[in-house]
């Protein structure tokens, strides 16, 4: 299993391909596949067959996955995409840190 940069909830931005520089939160990290889905990013149709009565059929919208090294961690002080590194706080938490600002990214 592959070891990802990124994980579920963080804000990213992608850095290419046809979404570059859209901006989104992680719905599902898939570390198996190095792979990630983020909101808004890499919409897809799906035609579907109706199952049942409570499940129409029809053309549906949604986001696949696309490779998780086309996307880097956003900064919300530099306001764009960031390296990180990680650093261990005084209370023993270890956190990643914007490599430009300093700030920390994420919780």
């Amino acid at each position: 299993m592959a070891k990802l940069h990124v994980r579920k909830d963080d804000t990213v931005v992608v850095i290419t391909g046809k979404e570059k520089g859209k901006k989104g939160k992680i719905l599902v990290a898939i570390p198996k596949d190095g792979r990630v889905v983020v909101e808004g990013v890499n919409i897809v149709s799906r035609h579907t067959k109706p199952r049942g009565q409570a499940n129409q059929g029809g053309i549906l919208k949604k986001e696949a996955p696309i490779n998780a090294s086309n996307v880097m961690l956003y900064c919300s002080k530099c306001d764009k995409g960031v390296r990180v590194t990680n650093k261990v706080q005084e209370n023993g938490d270890k956190v990643r840190v914007c490599k430009k600002c300093g700030a920390v990214i994420g919780k």
